[in-house]
């Protein structure tokens, strides 16, 4: 039960709740671990109840994850990677959405090594919860896109095949 309400929870707030980077993230994220891990293994804790626990966790993570790689279980529990910047500027209802905010956007254009929002193509929230960051200048593969949720700010009509290439032009016009 614990291991579907920590599920849930990932799934209403989206991945970026896992891939905390601050302080106070890495104590949020290890306090929900104790007191799950009270919750699963009960008061006193064993040895016994620790294993059971542990082992229940595992066959939990393995029962989910074949159930995750079936393509209904990908589009019920799978989080789709999904565009928050296009053309050098943020998609405010994608960061909405996903809880992407423009410091988080900042630091990773910083750590692309990307000068600017001027200088990026697109940002994508990855399924992981990591920022990939595409500069402009760069050869991109439309197939590379297949499956991103708001990928058409990054592709025009038309260039959608697997094998065409768009070229992220820094002097394309905005939309």
């Amino acid at each position: 039960m614990v291991y579907l309400v920590f599920l849930t929870l990932v799934r209403l707030f989206g991945a970026r709740i896992l891939t905390g980077v601050t302080s106070a993230d890495a104590v949020v994220v290890t306090m929900f671990g104790a007191v799950a891990g009270r919750v699963i293994i009960g008061h006193p804790p064993t040895l016994a109840a620790g294993l059971i626990g542990l082992v229940t966790l595992v066959l939990m993570e393995a029962a989910f994850g074949a159930v995750e790689s079936t393509f209904k279980g990908r589009r019920t529990f799978g989080v789709p990677p999904t565009v928050v910047l296009a053309k050098g500027r943020p998609l405010p209802v994608a960061c909405r959405r996903t809880h992407t905010s423009e410091a988080d956007l900042r630091a990773a254009i910083r750590q692309s090594g990307a000068a600017g929002f001027d200088q990026v193509e697109c940002v994508i929230l990855e399924s992981s919860g990591r920022l990939s960051v595409i500069r402009r200048g760069q050869e991109v593969d439309a197939g590379l896109l297949t499956g991103v949720l708001g990928a058409e700010h990054v592709i025009s009509r038309g260039q959608g095949g697997s094998r065409q290439h768009v070229r992220a032009d820094p002097d394309a016009s905005h939309q």
